[in-house]
């Protein structure tokens, strides 16, 4: 990539991007950070969306998931419950620039509140009702919103939780002036108590289809906040990042609509969260006219095969998940190419960790010979990916086809120079439209510059060692935060997974560097069985003997641990960094907001071993 302007320029004009004023500029300046995208455009994102309610037959939107009847959202149906809301938010107050936020799982609503708050120029925010009160208030309360939508209760592996404490207490700390609440379950609010100071209305009425009312979008300058998406939040308040509507725009079109071919003939289905970047992917499918699947509930109730079962009813064509459940299902022995009617799936799209080469021999075996299992990876940091798979480009076990068209990606050296086939740092050298247009609450650009720039100036260090082979692919080794670092030679932790996770008895691993205080490296490894009566010494020489013989001698751990189950954050991220630092002997409660771990109890067994640790100073795997 080496003219970015003029490739963006194709990309607008390509998929026609709607604009009430066209643009001056396609980018002002090349400089990190800084760079300023379409100067001089009026637009908005629902625009893009529903031009598509023309008529088609395909619906937009078709809701699944456990507890909840099968539910199609005709495109005509999604404009008028989008100009509804919309009408809804501006007569409770809501201007250009105030914040609408939700407490909703990945259901129609969260679509439709999205569309309908982007569509009056108001900000979206949201996160799913897995996270309590503190950790949903440490994102949403940074934006000050206006407006809470939140759900009263969800079903989830097979038990419908009741979510209005949270709710309410949610309401108290954000005050906002307006809560929405999206029943479900039949468990409501009795509206006449009015938990808070704060009007409190119900979605159905919210919206209300009234014939009179017509949609307006407000058009909005390119770098108006679109969205806000949040960091983990592993170690502390998590970030908020702005993305503004034309870089998401444009960035969404070539992504999904060049690289994964995605048009109105499709059904996309991509498992996820509100609390992942895939949600804005699942909404971003319908700029290109898809038929989008929001499933709501366990990906593993009433068993692993359910997300197979949603392909095969809704004759998806292009299904997103994580290695984690394509590993279940693998684990689990399913053979979903004999079990189900596949017949309309064309691909299989992956992201959230590296992709081992075992899940390929997998999915060639128990799905197709000819399935492409298309492996990306990118980050929230750009609700998007740097490299990823392209039609007309090879798909190689263990390896990412490319980078992402208009990505300038490379793999630096410390001393900032591109390398081949050698470990280095992921960098972006030219500006990407959806890079953010800042972090909430960081006035002077101080907390962005820091995140991305610190390392090497005016380039984007995104913090994921990558190889860049000579063939042009890429392979994704983990993040450089968590990389492993034995006698000065740098390991990948994805590579050791890899092999460990492809062996019939381990479920799931988790290794970690660890550089004690006293200048000694441990590299411990933690195990999960899948029977826990398997010879747990054979499976560990065999997992030794394997590390030694494929990578090499210095990949094997130095002790092995066997645990319930690995602790990740909810979307579904192994905890590498804050367990590394537990063990070095950091308090949990420094580095670690219980409220993002999906099990925070599992956290405990780090801290007792650490205390091990520093008490005997030696090795005391099991």
């Amino acid at each position: 990539m080496t003219e970015p302007e003029k490739f963006w320029a194709e990309i607008w004009k390509y998929f026609d991007v709607i604009a009430s004023v066209p643009f001056d500029s396609v980018l002002d300046r090349r400089e990190m950070p800084g760079a300023r995208w379409f100067s001089g455009a009026r637009l908005n994102y629902v625009d893009q969306v529903l031009r598509h309610d023309d008529g088609r037959s395909n619906p937009a939107i078709v809701v699944v998931g456990e507890g909840r009847a099968r539910r199609e959202v005709s495109w005509s149906q999604l404009k008028s419950e989008v100009t509804a809301f919309a009408a809804t938010l501006r007569a409770v107050g809501v201007v250009p620039g105030d914040r609408v936020v939700g407490y909703l799982p990945n259901a129609d609503e969260a679509i439709i509140a999205f569309l309908g708050t982007v569509a009056v120029g108001a900000t979206w925010a949201c996160c799913g009702p897995d996270y309590g009160a503190s950790a949903a208030t440490d994102r949403l309360q940074q934006l000050t919103p206006t407006v809470l939508v939140g759900v009263t209760a969800v079903m989830f592996g097979g038990e419908l939780r009741d979510r209005r404490e949270v709710l309410s207490e949610l309401a108290e700390r954000l005050a906002p002036d307006v809560v929405i609440t999206v029943v479900r379950g039949g468990i409501d609010f009795d509206h006449s108590t009015r938990p808070t100071s704060a009007r409190w209305m119900r979605w159905a009425d919210s919206v209300r289809d009234d014939s009179a009312v017509t949609l307006e979008t407000q058009q909005v300058e390119p770098e108006h906040p679109l969205w806000v998406l949040f960091s983990s939040g592993t170690t502390g308040v998590p970030k908020g990042i702005v993305h503004g509507h034309a870089g998401v725009v444009v960035t969404h079109l070539a992504a999904l609509g060049l690289h994964q071919d995605l048009d109105e003939t499709d059904v996309f289905f991509w498992y996820t969260t509100t609390n992942w970047m895939l949600w804005n992917i699942v909404a971003g499918a319908l700029l290109l006219g898809a038929t989008t699947v929001t499933y709501e509930g366990s990906p593993a109730y009433p068993d692993i095969d359910v997300l197979w079962r949603v392909v095969e009813q809704e004759q998806v064509t292009q299904f997103g998940t994580s290695p984690g459940l394509l590993q279940a299902a693998a684990s689990a022995g399913l053979v979903p190419g004999s079990e189900h009617d596949l017949s309309s799936l064309e691909k299989i799209l992956v992201t959230g960790a590296p992709v081992s080469q075992s899940l390929h021999r997998w999915v060639s075996s128990a799905v197709s010979t000819d399935m492409p299992l298309l492996s990306t990876s990118g980050g929230t940091d750009v609700v998007s990916s740097f490299v990823g798979s392209s039609p007309g480009l090879p798909v190689r076990p263990g390896e990412i086809s490319g980078p992402l068209l208009g990505v300038a990606v490379e793999a630096w050296d410390d001393a900032g120079r591109p390398m081949r086939d050698q470990v280095g740092e992921l960098v972006v050298t030219l500006p990407m439209p959806s890079m953010p247009v800042m972090f909430w609450n960081d006035p002077n650009g101080t907390r962005y510059h820091d995140a991305y720039f610190a390392t090497y100036s005016g380039v984007w260090r995104h913090g994921d060692w990558i190889t860049h082979t000579r063939g042009g692919s890429f392979i994704v080794h983990g993040r450089s935060d968590s990389t492993l670092n034995r006698n000065g030679v740098r390991i990948g932790s994805a590579d050791i997974y890899q092999i460990a996770e492809s062996i019939d008895g381990i479920a799931e691993a988790l290794v970690l560097g660890v550089e004690m205080p006293d200048g000694t490296y441990r590299l411990p490894m933690f195990l999960v069985l899948k029977d826990h009566s398997a010879d747990r010494s054979d499976l560990i020489n065999d997992l030794a003997d394997r590390l030694r013989e494929e990578v090499s001698p210095r990949h094997v751990p130095d002790e092995f641990h066997f645990v319930e189950a690995i602790p990740h954050t909810k979307t579904g991220k192994k905890l590498e960094v804050p367990l590394k630092r537990i063990l070095q002997g950091a308090s949990a409660s420094d580095v670690l907001s219980p409220g993002v771990v999906d099990r925070p109890e599992l956290v405990d067994f780090y801290v007792e071993l650490a205390g091990t640790w520093s008490t005997h100073g030696s090795p005391a795997g099991c």
